[in-house]
């Protein structure tokens, strides 16, 4: 079997992001709601792509970044309370709403979480995994309460257009629960992959490292 490329291969999950997120556009169910819900992807898209030489990131957190930026997606295409993964997800646990925000919250812990993990081991900037592992849940929490408050703002700006942006779907407490859904998505991220991630890490550290040697 050939070595995998890994570059050709983020190459390849590039492309399939901007064909998605072209399709996507096409004929969204809102369009200014796409143009919200996916500009996280634009951004990040083109940031990645910079940075990729001077600071690449691990396969773990490319990957997740992949599947969030999926999620953003199909959530912009649909917006949130209408996709249809979310439906079949209510069916199957017999929930009243389309639960598919809460993915989307989910991630936006998980990711992060997983992103700041990386940033702060790579400069040495904690001591101790224990007030690492705080530092990361903190760092998730305010990244979500940040995209509340941009909710906030938008609801504000465009009045009952941000309905569908919200996907509230008429839940009093869904700021609250799109919190602790992000709360559970940086603890899951420590809990079940922080092993996979200090591997490697010691691997592109250690690459990195060589190549710096080799110069």
């Amino acid at each position: 079997m050939m070595p995998f490329n890994r570059s050709l291969g983020l190459a390849g999950a590039a492309c399939a992001l901007i064909a998605m997120l072209l399709v996507s556009g096409l004929y969204p169910y809102d369009r200014p709601t796409w143009l919200l819900e996916v500009f996280p992807v634009m951004v990040a898209l083109p940031l990645l792509w910079v940075t990729y030489r001077r600071f690449p990131l691990t396969t773990l957190l490319y990957v997740c970044i992949f599947v969030h930026a999926l999620v953003l997606i199909g959530g912009g295409a649909y917006t949130y309370a209408r996709v249809p993964l979310g439906f079949a997800i209510a069916d199957l646990l017999d929930l009243s709403r389309n639960p598919y925000d809460k993915i989307g919250h989910f991630m936006q812990g998980f990711v992060p979480a997983l992103a700041a993990r990386e940033i702060l081991i790579r400069g040495a900037w904690v001591r101790g995994r224990r007030m690492l592992a705080f530092i990361v849940v903190c760092i998730a929490l305010a990244i979500s309460a940040s995209y509340e408050l941009i909710e906030w703002w938008t609801a504000l700006a465009m009045g009952q257009g941000a309905d569908a942006f919200l996907g509230t779907q008429g839940d009093p407490w869904d700021t609250q629960s799109d919190m602790f859904f992000a709360l559970i998505g940086a603890v899951s991220a420590l809990g079940f992959f922080a092993g996979i991630h200090d591997r490697q890490l010691a691997g592109l550290i250690g690459d990195a490292q060589g190549s710096g040697g080799r110069e």
